[in-house]
């Protein structure tokens, strides 16, 4: 089946114009945003020191789930890659499933951005200023503001890729720099070692809090981010080589500043302050609250001017990112043509980017508190992950003579390691929150039912029998998560360590039943047709030419 004159041309319009240095600026623009304005806080008042390792924890999902995701997304450079993969494997179910999964995890990020710099700015001493927040949601004021600058987000994206990337790459630069002098000033400012043994200990709430710190603190929030060069991957100009480099690096960059800002705030925190323990800490505006208490009113203010800027440029890219997987969604078939168009001139998908925009004022009318907007990205985030792992898998049973720029000889064992992963991220999120947010999932099936329903029942038989095990997997995860410790908020009729062997035994039953029921579906059969076509391209343009001798085509770890 080929694909329709509208879509070729679409991705035509689009500008091959990000590097290496650029995407892994997109990924760790995205890392560093405003997770780490507040996520140092809100994994220490659940973890208190043992917050640090669930930094640790937080990446080595992220990098292992990553990776699954780095060979798939050499394999298919196109806009919106991480709507797309589920359906090239297993056809419209699955592929919906996790494509809407995906889009509500990046879509309501936008607003959590805009909110974290209006509550920042709620610390100020001004009357107004402080009238934005209420100390667990903004005012109507603050929302009005918040507002404004998801516009201002979306009209950065309007014009041209390369503008978004010109002010991207800056914008990186000022945001790796602010949280490393962050972090070396308070540890130079004040640092206090008894708060790693007192308090409770250095895990005063168990480890069971440190999962769950992992899970809604803001970590997964923050690691999130590797997937944004992934989704401009059809503005990459060269996928394999760069899409890996810019996904892993922006991940280990990131890990080594998160980790920095979480030692230096657990070390600078007054001792008067945690009269209560960890658990008790409420700050408005932690590092700059920080800054303010010993003296270092110059680094409260360059805090208060990056609680615009970090945020603002994680919004900006998410922006960019999920106006990408609108397209992706349409050229699915599962949204209007509309979504589906591209400037010519710009190369810009302005009708997604409205689409977002509208979005993005619904999920901050509704969700007005950073923290409560940080629990729901982070579920959804899990949730939107199980797909590549099983992807990634099947694709190489169905597709093994399909190019593979970058072809892990690991990924038989790092695939079911990360379902295992991210099924118990998602189990340690702590019910009732899995089951509110499995049931947002449950919410985006009217919207596939409407596409895919007409359709005839042997045309749709294979659809349905392929994706059964996503919708099986997601009542059985809320089902043990319910049933599960009550450490993790279930009925408790689990025992420690049992529900975590239980969740990890699930996730292998569901990866082998996922990557066993992909098919050749036609969704597969088109995008094959496309790479074929635009490899002959390639060759008839004298590509390989371009290519220094020597250069290995795929990279192979």
């Amino acid at each position: 089946m080929s694909a329709p004159e509208s879509t070729t041309a679409s991705h035509q319009n689009y500008r091959r114009s990000l590097g290496t240095i650029s995407l892994t600026a997109v990924g760790l623009g995205s890392i560093i945003g405003s997770g780490w304005l507040f996520g140092a806080e809100r994994a220490a008042r659940l973890a208190g020191p043992a917050s640090i390792v669930a930094w640790v924890i937080g990446a080595v999902v992220a990098l292992t789930i990553a990776l699954t995701y780095s060979e798939l997304g050499s394999m298919f450079p196109k806009a919106g890659g991480m709507v797309r993969y589920g359906q090239y494997s297993h056809g419209s179910l699955a592929g919906y499933l996790a494509a809407w999964a995906n889009w509500i995890a990046i879509v309501s990020v936008i607003p959590g951005e805009a909110t974290a710099s209006v509550q920042y700015m709620s610390s100020w001493h001004f009357g107004w200023a402080q009238g934005l927040f209420d100390g667990e949601e903004l005012t109507v004021t603050g929302v009005a503001l918040a507002s404004v600058l998801l516009v201002g987000y979306f009209l950065l994206n309007w014009f041209a890729i390369t503008l978004f990337a010109k002010t991207n790459t800056a914008i990186t630069v000022f945001k790796v720099v602010v949280p490393a002098l962050t972090a070396g000033s308070l540890l130079l400012a004040h640092f206090d070692t008894a708060h790693f043994q007192d308090h409770g200990g250095f895990a005063p709430n168990g480890w069971s809090a440190v999962f769950t710190a992992v899970a809604v603190s803001g970590i997964v929030w923050a690691f999130n981010g590797f997937q944004s060069p992934l989704n401009l991957a059809g503005e990459a100009r060269n996928p394999g080589k760069s899409l890996p480099k810019a996904v892993i690096g922006s991940i280990l960059i990131a890990l080594v500043i998160y980790v920095a800002l979480q030692v230096a705030f657990l070390g600078a925190v007054p001792t008067a302050d945690l009269a209560d323990g960890w658990s008790g800490l409420g700050y408005t505006s932690p590092l700059a609250d920080l800054s303010i208490a010993w003296g270092l009113n110059w680094l409260a203010l360059l805090l208060y001017a990056d609680a615009f800027v970090s945020p603002s440029g994680t919004g900006m890219i998410y922006a960019a990112t999920t106006s990408r997987m609108i397209h992706g969604v349409q050229e699915n078939g599962h949204l209007p043509a509309i979504f589906g168009r591209v400037d010519r001139r710009t190369g810009i998908p302005r009708p997604a980017l409205l689409l977002n925009l509208l979005i993005a004022f619904l999920f901050l009318a509704v969700f007005r508190g950073w923290g409560s907007l940080a629990e729901i990205v982070s579920v959804a985030t899990v949730i939107s992950y199980i797909t590549g792992p099983v992807a990634v898998m099947a694709l190489r049973r169905l597709a093994p003579d399909l190019p593979r720029p970058v072809k892990l000889r690991a990924m038989p064992v790092i695939a079911p390691i990360a379902m295992v992963f991210g099924s118990l991220v998602l189990y340690w999120a702590r019910w009732p929150l899995t089951g509110k947010v499995i049931l947002l999932m449950a919410a985006g099936l009217p919207i596939w039912a409407w596409y895919e329903l007409r359709k005839p029942w042997a045309e749709l038989r294979p659809h349905l029998l392929a994706g059964v095990w996503v919708i099986a997997y997601l009542f059985v995860m809320a089902g043990v998560s319910w049933a599960g410790g009550t450490e993790f908020g279930g009925r408790g009729y689990l025992a420690p360590g049992w529900d975590l062997l239980t969740v990890a035994v699930i996730a292998l039953a569901f990866y082998r039943w996922g990557v066993r029921s992909a098919w050749q579906n036609p969704s597969l059969a088109q995008v094959r047709q496309e790479l074929t076509a635009a490899a002959d391209g390639e060759g008839a343009a004298g590509g390989d030419a371009e290519r220094p001798a020597g250069e290995p085509e795929a990279a192979r770890v």
